[in-house]
């Protein structure tokens, strides 16, 4: 039963912060790099950050020194904390391995970010 399952997102004012979750099942997502992905309306899904599973980290330019994600390998669980957050980064944010399997895409968490 290998799930994804995301979590955390709302409606949250320019300037604000959210903290999303993603509860993976199934050991193999303990060991691959994980990462965040995210699509608004009209637009293609793009990589937001992702990590290894020793912990090194990767950005997209637009989330940079805004954004941290990070990982807690024994709850089986990935983060994605949000910072000055922005109306651009409003949009279905989802988890995945990175690169992506293709199979695994969840239900993602909606992020809304307006006043």
């Amino acid at each position: 039963q290998v799930q994804l399952v995301e979590s955390g997102g709302g409606l949250v004012q320019p300037g604000g912060s959210l903290r999303l979750s993603c509860a993976a099942s199934g050991s193999i997502f303990s060991i691959v790099p994980m990462a965040w992905y995210r699509q608004a309306p009209g637009k293609q899904r793009e990589l937001v950050a992702s990590i290894s599973r020793g912990g090194t980290t990767d950005y997209a330019d637009s989330v940079k020194g805004r954004f941290t994600i990070s990982r807690d390998n024994a709850k089986n669980t990935v983060y994605l904390l949000m910072n000055s957050l922005e109306p651009e980064d409003t949009a279905v944010y989802y988890c995945n391995p990175y690169p992506p399997w293709r199979d695994y895409w969840g239900q993602g968490t909606q992020v809304t970010v307006s006043s």
